[in-house]
């Protein structure tokens, strides 16, 4: 992801003429125009910061934008003051089948508020939609036995079917402890 700082001096001079205005939200939904689609993420997740967004603002914003606009509001989510109250973004970025969308989600604001059992299914959902699982931050951190039974499960079901299984989901098993043995019967 581009950064404030590897913007390009043209995109770089629109961002500084649209901060501290009251025109920033505006300047938010037509980054694109502006700066190229190559650096508007980047000025999208600045307007949000320098604002200060709220999870209010963050949510109209997610709610009536488009893809990228999403995008940067999930991007920009583990640095604006909202708190836990931005979850339903995430949750709903997961549901989607886009996968910028849900790399997007599975962010550092994901691994620090998203429930363990949310969590774990959006792992999943990398896996399922070809999100590469190094996009999920705090993989190593927090994976637990329940999600390498999953992910083991999910394997076992892909080679019963005789399809492949994702290199992913080994990765993401090697960051896992081994799931608990199967209670005797």
């Amino acid at each position: 992801m581009l950064t404030e700082t590897s913007l390009t001096p043209a995109a770089r001079a629109w961002l500084d003429g649209v901060l501290g205005t009251d025109a920033w939200e505006a300047a938010f939904t037509s980054a694109g125009r502006h700066v190229g689609r190559a650096a508007a993420d980047a000025v999208r997740v600045a307007l949000l910061r320098a604002a200060g967004a709220d999870a209010a603002t963050a949510a109209r914003l997610y709610r009536h934008g488009d893809g990228a606009e999403r995008r940067a509001v999930l991007r920009a989510l583990p640095h604006l003051p909202v708190g836990a109250d931005a979850l339903p973004l995430v949750e709903d970025a997961l549901r989607t089948n886009d996968p910028r969308l849900i790399a997007a989600a599975v962010g550092p604001y994901a691994a620090r508020h998203l429930d363990q059992h949310l969590w774990r299914h959006a792992v999943l959902k990398c896996v399922f939609t070809d999100v590469p699982v190094t996009e999920v931050a705090g993989l190593a951190d927090r994976a637990d036995p329940e999600l390498s039974r999953m992910l083991t499960d999910f394997a076992a079901e892909r080679t019963a079917a005789g399809r492949p299984v994702p290199a992913d989901v080994r990765h993401a098993l090697a960051l896992s402890p081994p799931p608990a043995p199967a209670p005797e019967a």
